[in-house]
């Protein structure tokens, strides 16, 4: 069954009509080189990338299938294409599918095996090699053993995270979306910082950085972010990734704060750190000399420039301040959904030879995690004709809050 749009029931429109068909044409090239009659996508940044399709709804089996030639179906729970149409602006409303409520968490039948249905009846009988994304987070196995049963005579394979390097290099109006991203999470760390006060629950900060982050700044709403905000605190600060409990923060040990702003799913992401009171002298050379190694890699970064040459620049700086970093120190950024705002295709570290290029867009991360303390300062960039231009306007070094404020 297919779903159609009323006029009274128009989709939002984030991008024009002529960017979704260049997004899928583009996309389709590629299918074509790589030799793939179509390509089975589920990861629902990609979705929203050629189709505008935006919702909740990814914890589902559900997917794009883009073919060479011919129409894009889209293919949901029936619940949801009910009303992708309020959102997809990339693809024909007849062409937007849902599979019955009986399928969903059933043992005896998988949405997969539908899928399969509609992808044989609408491609055409004929075997067909099909693209998927093995990296996606949302495509399970089940759904994977569901098609192949059900398509024996189909080949698929890897396709390698073909849309998210077509993703890579963003268009006028997406740089658009991140500078609006980028003021959201300056608004946001600025709540943070705000709202870190000695003996305060950490969960208390967590509640003040999501109330900023969803409510946004005049001109730029907030979205909700593909990550939750991460406080590694104490000691604990010297390792990434960690959330919050309602411990007291301490003072005279480092807070960490890496958060995101969202704008139309495009994310800023921000980190910085703080103590309450005076910090210690390794956490004072530690911040000073991850500083200096931040802005001699971000000075370093320009078209033409490899992601290696820029990784170097930073490990030259810290290593002759005594320490290595091991991690890497960016990634590409862009659209995001749970659980990750990073694209999955550059990343800045040795040995990644990927050439820089106006529009492609960077998380900066200068995290330094040492036994028992750590410190983290980062930068939203966009790669420019001259260089970089920062997404975010928050300084930069380590933050010292008075105590009993």
């Amino acid at each position: 069954m297919s779903h159609k749009a009323t006029d009274e029931q128009s989709a939002i429109e984030v991008f024009s009509a002529e960017e979704y068909a260049s997004r899928q044409q583009r996309v389709r090239e590629k299918t074509a080189a790589a030799g793939f009659d179509a390509l089975f996508i589920t990861d629902p940044a990609n979705l929203y990338y050629l189709t505008g399709y935006n919702a909740w709804s990814f914890y589902m089996p559900q997917a794009l299938v883009l073919p060479v030639d011919g129409k894009p179906l889209l293919l949901m729970r029936e619940m949801d294409a009910n009303g992708a149409h309020r959102t997809a602006t990339g693809i024909d409303p007849d062409q937007i599918f849902g599979y019955p409520e009986v399928m969903v968490h059933n043992e005896q039948m998988h949405p997969g095996e539908w899928m399969a249905e509609q992808m044989r009846e609408h491609l055409g009988p004929a075997s067909k090699h099909i693209g998927y994304e093995s990296e996606a987070h949302f495509f399970t196995i089940r759904t994977f053993l569901a098609l192949t049963n059900n398509l024996p005579d189909w080949k698929f394979s890897s396709c390698n995270d073909l849309i998210n390097w077509v993703r890579l290099i963003k268009s006028d109006a997406e740089i658009a979306y991140l500078r609006k991203a980028g003021r959201v999470v300056t608004h946001a760390m600025q709540a943070g910082m705000d709202a870190i006060r000695e003996g305060r629950p950490m969960n208390e900060v967590a509640a003040a950085v999501s109330a900023a982050q969803i409510d946004g700044v005049p001109g730029a709403d907030g979205d909700y972010t593909a990550i939750v905000p991460m406080l590694p605190t104490g000691a604990a600060a010297d390792t990434p990734h960690l959330t919050w409990t309602a411990a007291p923060l301490p003072t005279g040990e480092p807070i960490s704060l890496e958060i995101a702003g969202a704008h139309h799913r495009y994310h800023a992401p921000l980190a910085r750190t703080a103590v309450i009171g005076r910090s210690s002298e390794r956490v004072h050379h530690l911040a000073s000399a991850t500083v200096s190694a931040l802005e001699t890699a971000l000075d370093t970064m320009r078209p033409g420039v490899t992601a290696h040459e820029v990784a170097s620049a930073y490990q030259r700086v810290i290593q002759q301040a005594g320490y290595e970093k091991s991690s890497r120190l960016g990634y590409s950024i862009g659209i995001g959904y749970p659980p990750d705002w990073g694209e999955r295709t550059v990343s800045i570290r040795p040995n990644d030879e990927t050439v820089l290029e106006t529009g492609m867009c960077f998380h900066i991360i200068a995290g330094q995690w040492e036994d028992g303390f750590g410190f983290e300062n980062s930068e939203p960039v966009v790669v420019t004709e001259s260089g970089i231009e920062l997404l975010a306007n928050f300084p930069r070094g380590l933050y010292e809050i008075e105590p009993g404020v």
